[in-house]
């Protein structure tokens, strides 16, 4: 099995930081990013955009996580 370096790592804390804040949206209609930064100032738009990008990393890690 193939160990994490840490920009693996850095991206599974983004995506679930995403994952959390959507959770929080879709049950509580609280979206913690947009409460700690502002809505949609630089910072909150930042932090999603870093979201989005982990996650496609992820996506694209994960597929050769079975080539071994």
């Amino acid at each position: 099995m193939q160990k994490l370096n840490m920009v693996d790592w850095l991206a599974l804390i983004l995506v679930l930081v995403g994952a959390l804040n959507w959770g929080l949206v879709g049950i509580l209609e609280f979206d913690l990013v947009a409460t700690l930064f502002g809505e949609m100032s630089l910072l909150t738009r930042i932090v999603y955009s870093l979201v989005g990008v982990a996650a496609l990393y992820v996506a694209i890690i994960s597929m050769s996580l079975n080539k071994d």
